[in-house]
């Protein structure tokens, strides 16, 4: 079954990335090996489909040796952006019940990867449509940036983990009743 999943890496203050977009604080910081679904090597291979917004598009452009996804990539932008050679990238402005289901089918059982921003998963939990939500937690605040989850969202703890510098927590969302 397929399960929407939105796995990131946030401060201990709740912050995604700085005001500027920057994961600076991040990128200095040793990760160990992570446990698990925590584990990029081990996650990955069980999406079927990514989505993201233009900002973390943009980003991961803009610092990743390449693209590093198989999958087919939504990326929710009003703007035209590169795509790199050979990536099965497909801009949408379409509603998000709409790509959701488009995003399911192309999955073919796989799981769904929210990668980010927070205000983009945070719509998909509007429409109810967050199933999980997994974050490495790295020992350093910011103060201000883009929020994880900028909702009101009630999870269920399921998972702690920890590696190197980082707590990890693994949480299913609770739908209404």
């Amino acid at each position: 079954m397929t399960r929407t999943r939105y796995s990131t890496a946030t401060t201990l203050d709740g912050f995604i990335a700085t005001d500027d977009h920057s994961l600076d604080w991040l990128l200095s910081r040793e990760t160990g090996t992570m446990p698990g679904d925590f584990n990029f090597d081990t996650f990955l291979p069980q999406v079927g489909a990514v989505v993201m917004g233009a900002s973390t598009y943009e980003w991961v452009l803009a610092h990743d040796a390449g693209w590093s996804y198989e999958q087919p990539t939504w990326v929710f932008t009003h703007r035209q952006l590169e795509v790199p050679s050979g990536a099965d990238v497909r801009f949408t402005q379409a509603p998000i019940p709409d790509v959701h289901a488009e995003m399911a089918e192309s999955a073919a059982g796989k799981d769904i990867w929210l990668v980010g921003g927070g205000d983009l998963v945070g719509q998909f939990h509007d429409h109810g449509l967050l199933d999980e939500v997994i974050a490495a937690v790295a020992p350093v605040t910011i103060g201000s940036g883009k929020p994880l989850l900028p909702r009101h969202v009630e999870l269920s703890l399921q998972e702690v983990a920890h590696s190197g510098e980082f707590a990890c927590l693994r949480y299913d969302v609770i739908r209404p009743a």
